[in-house]
């Protein structure tokens, strides 16, 4: 659901770098599937977020970074984050790279929603693995299916994280 921009990281430039997008684009799926979401196939965090190393050694820039914020940054600019601004994930799914699913918020708000969502049967929040394990199976699934069969590898390995076989749609 979050990711934090950080002042420190020189997000304009790596934006702006056509090898780093060339390399975060080649990370995504936007494949057919269950859902609308665009799935991060590379390393993932704790919380179920993308991680990636954008930028290069050799121009400073360097950084492993959140990879829907800097997603957010290629398809919404810089200038659209604003200080202590998290950018948020109206489907819930950490690993979400669709950029019609993130939005920039504020933290209390995405804790907010979080808190009211998790408890939810069925749905993405309550996951049994939690956010990490569900993205990991997502990505594991879509890198271990045949071509063509990503679909229904992406609707079991969702369908495995509630054993009570409840679905809840996303609320937004």
């Amino acid at each position: 659901m979050t990711g934090r921009p950080s002042a420190a990281v020189p997000w304009e430039q790596l934006a702006a770098d056509g090898t780093t997008v060339a390399r975060y684009e080649a990370k995504v799926y936007r494949g057919p599937g269950p859902t609308p979401c665009h799935w991060w196939l590379g390393a993932i965090s704790d919380s179920g977020h993308g991680k990636f190393r954008a930028g290069s050694r050799p121009a400073g820039t360097s950084r492993v970074v959140s990879a829907h914020v800097l997603g957010f940054v290629v398809h919404h600019g810089a200038a659209a984050l604003r200080a202590g601004a998290v950018i948020r994930h109206t489907c819930d799914e950490p690993s979400c790279q669709n950029p019609g699913h993130w939005l920039v918020g504020e933290r209390l708000q995405n804790v907010v929603d979080y808190a009211a969502r998790r408890v939810l049967t069925g749905h993405a929040l309550a996951d049994v693995r939690g956010a990490a394990g569900r993205a990991v199976a997502v990505r594991d699934a879509i890198l271990s299916a045949a071509p063509g069969a990503e679909p229904a590898a992406i609707a079991a390995a969702l369908a495995a994280g509630h054993p009570s076989g409840e679905h809840q749609d996303t609320l937004w």
